[in-house]
């Protein structure tokens, strides 16, 4: 999961950032209004952590831009403690869950579980399942039937995002945005190195499900059945 964390208390925005980069996620972060607005508009992210107080531009109007705009990714509002107007405001405005600061990183994990099942197709207490695969994000375990490999960070990303866009090509620029980020120095040999990769892994597994080339187009998960 890629989260954009707008907070303008840089310490404690990095603090949280290495939380939760420990614990699986990607993290980018923007320490002002403006610089989150355009993050949450890139569509790059599964999940905003967004600040009310930020300079440059609030929280609650950056909130009502990506809505109005029908940017539909999570976001968790962080408020303000007592402060109910800006809960109540942050969730009229489409919110969906709030903390009040300070707060404990693990009830920030908790939250953002919660959120990543309502958002995905996540079943089984997390676990992603296409054909006989099953992968579990938070573990990068992938198991076929009673075989089971461990992933890399990005190897288990990049299936999750095949998962997750099943039946949809997928370009080597998407992928870039999604796994690295909007701003980011990787290129498409990135994306080629960890199909291959993956591809293997997926191999070794002796699965059904591989990762096929559409030329000029970008990626695909498929059945081999269905590439016969």
């Amino acid at each position: 999961m890629r989260i954009l964390m707008v907070e303008d208390e840089r310490y404690m925005a990095e603090a949280i950032a290495q939380v939760l980069k420990k614990n699986h996620y990607s993290v980018d972060l923007a320490h002002n209004g403006e610089d989150g607005l355009y993050g949450g508009l890139s569509g790059i992210y599964d999940l905003i952590i967004l600040d009310i107080m930020l300079p440059k531009r609030d929280g609650i109007s950056v909130l009502k831009e990506l809505r109005e705009k029908g940017i539909a990714t999570p976001v968790i509002l962080l408020t303000a403690r007592g402060e109910t107007e800006d809960k109540v405001r942050g969730l009229d405005s489409g919110a969906d869950d709030y903390l009040a600061k300070p707060f404990h990183t693990d009830e920030l994990l908790a939250r953002l579980r919660a959120l990543g099942r309502r958002k995905t197709d996540l079943i089984n207490g997390g676990i992603l399942k296409y054909g006989d695969i099953e992968l579990n994000p938070l573990t990068l375990l992938l198991g076929c039937e009673s075989r089971k490999i461990k992933l890399t960070l990005k190897e288990s990303q990049l299936l999750e995002l095949l998962i997750k866009r099943k039946g949809m090509i997928l370009s080597k620029k998407m992928i870039i945005e999604k796994l690295w980020g909007y701003d980011t120095d990787a290129e498409d040999n990135h994306v080629e190195i960890h199909v291959s990769l993956l591809r293997k892994k997926l191999h070794q597994l002796d699965t059904d499900v591989s990762v096929s080339t559409i030329r000029g187009a970008g990626y695909v998960l498929k059945m081999v059945k269905d590439e016969a």
